[in-house]
């Protein structure tokens, strides 16, 4: 043997058997605090296992692969498995002759494993963490990767930016879509011709996103993620993977499920460019913990491994103690500073500024901040203004989405840096007038606009764009309809063999960077907002970090730089909130308060929306707060509507934006006392006095609650239940209805209001009390009028609430304890048939001291 080979040999000899010091596999146990993880001989996971109640949560008769690895759509899955205790590494061989060492170091709360090598790894796609089987189903954290029972949370983290969630897929995102699960069988039992597991494509029309929730049932949930997932067989699974980023793939991929209108939203093939990334270090955190412990769990996790970890007054973002409603800012500024502080809040979105597009041509986009009774100021001069008093403010924007006209970037100079779809080289020369371009191949360029269903069909050459529709089938391949100097750029002459591409659209028929030009986005954003003293920013569009193709690893690195550059440039705590939460996101964002009104939650009526109700499943999880999006104040509210929202959002651990401007607010009647109660609930928040009894308490759909202060941490908290009676027929007949007080015998409180067609105005009626008295009003109400009975008098009231007219006063009817009735009748027959009523009856029990 040639002596040189003969070292060689020997010393990958010595290197194999310095893992045990004999060469065989061998079963490896590991633990952390609270479980104890078996893998065998194989490289498989056969046992996790509680140590305090040694409940197993591996599935009786199955087992994991630690890791796998996958190439052209197939995984190669481990033979063998050697470890080296005095190294902590795992020596993995595969049956494709690679082998992976793993550096497995066991933590106080979780197992860490970090890809230290593979040989042959030229010949790998991806490494998969898992999928890791378990035998838990009633909660899947699809976002983040964690599954959840009432006692037991198993989940893991990416330690780094290319280990990403779920197994490997086309553009390494998931679809969103409705699966069947109940969670709680007995509660919420499936009917006939549904089962476990089964998958449904979300609702609308691929456009409106609020038609994406169409199921109110408790066992339709969302699915938004791909790093856990409902196995019906066994229980769940959890999945991470990292790609080799530096090889080139075609993908073919479409933001939305398929099932949706395919003309507004089909798959699209998408050339993905190259980036310096690749899955050798790839790094996971492994735990498995009580329920309870699980978001703490987390932050160890996140603090150890040197995670973003951004915090609020001392609080990660995460905590449910640093949970706090926000303001949704439209009009006019001359209140706003008075209102956040009587409110007791600290953080504004100005959504009435409109969207704001980047451009680094043109940062401010002529937007200024405006007053009805002072001059206008720039954006900066407010936010300084804003942070001096202690205002987290920000604006709303479309992320990346870089607009033709609007943009440095696109025209009338396009940057080099921008997504592409697909790629090709002329095969002609091409001169300013020529009318024919001519290409080597036809890739996928009959394919018409991008994957989100934009009929935005742009070529790039040199620094021209070129519209197009369209490409011949046969050679010579042209391109069809073309339309040269598009958006003012300038008409080229171009060599044979020239590259030419067709740009990713966005939804707005713009324009997105790829993945270099995002980092100059990032920077960008980073420097606009402390420039601006701005410390929120919600970012709409987010999907502007999917079109480049690689998914989740794109949000970590957009985000990654922008805190980076935040930070640099001299900010502290950046709030963040977006049009959506992810595995890429779900670090960097403190907020997610998508959607609004009453497709989120009602606080009038008390009553969930789809959309909220599927959020409340998909956030909660993953441990995000629920969302109720935007609410708006109403000018019609009562205290005890604001009061409500307050409640549910504390007991459902629930953030939102409270939707204010100067006209609503100051048309509101219980304007003072809402304003004042608000207050008091989030006085009560501070304080941190609301338990998880109380939360579950504050949960229930049929009551509202009222909460006063007694003094420094010290509170009364009041039920509140109303007698409800909506699209009431007004007529002379009349219609008695049936009260139900729970509560002591009290004074009676009620509210009644008229509904008419426009221009059609209600007669008189008479109403009789549940003690025999007959009050009668005469006078003819119009639309949203209020007949009002309260403290003792009767009134009516515009549909603000504000009184116009006294009726009687001292009155003492009281509202006796259990059953009773009052009666509604019209004086007269109406003008119109549809003129309807709805009529509020409210009881109030006993403060319970908190």
């Amino acid at each position: 043997m040639n002596y040189l080979k003969f070292i060689r040999v020997m010393a990958c000899v010595v290197l194999t058997l310095s893992y045990v010091g004999v060469l065989h596999a061998q079963n490896i146990n590991l633990q952390t605090q609270y479980a104890k993880i078996a893998i065998n001989g194989k490289g498989f996971i056969t046992s996790i296992a509680d140590r305090n109640t040694k409940r197993e949560y591996c599935p009786q008769g199955l087992s994991s692969a630690l890791m796998s690895l996958y190439r052209n759509g197939q995984y190669i899955l481990p033979q063998k498995a050697i470890y080296n205790k005095s190294k902590n590494e795992i020596l993995l061989t595969f049956s494709n002759g690679s082998e992976a060492k793993i550096k497995a170091d066991q933590k106080q709360q979780y197992l860490r494993f970090k890809l230290l090598s593979l040989s042959r790894a030229g010949d790998i796609d991806n490494i998969v963490w898992g999928p890791y089987k378990t035998n838990i189903s009633k909660t899947i954290g699809d976002i983040i990767g964690v599954v959840r029972s009432d006692d037991f949370a198993i989940g893991m983290l990416g330690l780094n930016d290319n280990t990403t969630d779920g197994p490997p897929s086309g553009g390494d995102m998931s679809f969103m879509s409705y699966f069947i699960h109940s969670p709680d069988p007995v509660k919420y039992p499936l009917p006939p011709g549904l089962k476990e597991g089964q998958v449904f494509t979300i609702g609308g029309d691929g456009i409106n996103d609020v038609a994406f929730y169409s199921h109110p049932e408790e066992y339709f949930r969302m699915k938004y993620g791909d790093a856990a997932k409902l196995e019906p067989a066994f229980g769940s699974s959890i999945c991470m993977h990292s790609r080799d980023r530096r090889k080139e793939q075609m993908i073919r991929f479409p933001v939305l499920p398929p099932g949706l209108d395919p003309k507004v939203n089909a798959p699209r093939y998408q050339l993905v460019l190259p980036v310096n990334a690749g899955f050798i270090g790839s790094s996971i955190a492994l735990y498995a913990c009580p329920d309870s412990l699980g978001l703490h769990t987390i932050e160890k996790i996140v603090l150890n491994e040197g995670l973003p970890h951004p915090e609020i007054d001392g609080k990660w973002v995460k905590d449910p103690k640093a949970y706090r409603p926000d303001i949704a800012w439209s009009g006019a500024h001359d209140s706003l500073m008075t209102y956040t502080k009587q409110l007791g809040l600290h953080a504004v979105q100005d959504e009435g500024m409109g969207e704001y597009y980047p451009n680094p041509a043109n940062r401010w986009a002529g937007k200024t901040v405006n007053f009805n009774n002072s001059p206008e100021m720039s954006i900066a001069q407010y936010g300084a203004l804003m942070q001096k008093n202690g205002i987290r403010y920000g604006l709303h924007t479309l992320c990346e989405f870089l607009q033709p006209g609007s943009n440095s970037d696109v025209t009338p100079i396009p940057s080099d840096s921008l997504a592409i779809m697909q790629r090709t080289i002329i095969s002609k020369d091409l001169s300013e007038q020529d009318s024919v371009i001519t290409v080597a191949d036809k890739a996928y360029f009959n394919e018409y606009g991008g994957w989100e269903g934009n009929h935005t069909n742009v070529l790039k050459i040199g620094k021209e764009l070129i519209e197009y529709n369209g490409i011949t089938q046969t050679r010579p391949y042209t391109f069809l309809h073309i339309k040269r100097g598009l958006y003012g750029t300038k008409k080229g002459t171009y060599k044979k063999g020239t590259t030419i591409v067709k740009l990713q659209p966005n939804c707005y028929h713009g324009f997105a960077p790829d993945m270099n030009l995002q980092e100059k986005y990032a920077d960008y954003y980073g420097k606009w907002l402390t420039e601006g003293h701005m410390d929120y920013v919600d970012f709409d569009g987010l999907e502007s970090c999917i079109y480049q193709g690689h998914g989740q690893y794109s949000f970590k690195r957009f985000f990654g730089k922008l805190f980076e550059s935040y930070k640099q440039h001299g900010g502290k705590y950046l709030r963040v909130m977006g049009s959506a939460v992810n595995e890429g996101s779900w670090h960097y964002m403190s907020v997610c308060n998508v959607g609004g009104g009453d497709n989120m939650f009602n606080p009038v009526l008390n009553k969930w929306g789809i959309e909220g109700k599927d959020m409340r499943y998909v956030f909660q999880s993953s441990y995000l707060p629920a969302t109720f999006g935007i609410i708006n104040l109403s000018s019609d509210w009562t205290v005890a509507d604001a009061e409500n929202l307050q409640a549910k959002s504390i007991g459902w651990d629930a953030n939102y934006m409270l939707g204010l401007n100067q006209r609503s607010v100051e048309n509101c009647a219980e304007k003072d006392a809402i304003f004042k109660a608000y207050r008091v609930w989030e006085d009560a928040r501070a304080a941190g006095i609301f338990t998880k009894a109380l939360k579950d308490r504050l949960k229930d759909l049929s009551y509202k609650f009222h909460l006063e202060k007694l003094g420094e941490g010290f509170f009364l908290l009041f039920p509140i239940k109303e007698n409800r009676f909506v699209e009431q027929s007004f007529s002379p007949d009349g219609h008695v209805y049936q009260l139900i007080n729970e509560f002591e015998p009290q004074a009676l409180e009620f509210s009644l209001q008229i509904h008419t067609p426009k221009n059609v105005e209600a007669g008189g009626l008479k109403i009789t009390l549940p003690d025999g008295k007959v009050f009668t009003v005469a006078k003819k109400l119009v639309d949203g009028q209020f007949i009002i009975f309260k403290n003792g008098s009767c009134y009516t009231a515009d549909r603000n609430r504000k009184k116009i007219e006294e009726i009687a006063q001292n009155t003492g009817e009281k509202l006796p304890k259990g059953k009773s009735q009052i009666q509604i009748e019209a004086l007269q027959p109406n003008t119109a048939d549809n003129i309807k009523f709805e009529l509020v009856v409210v009881t109030k029990g006993e403060g319970q001291k908190i």
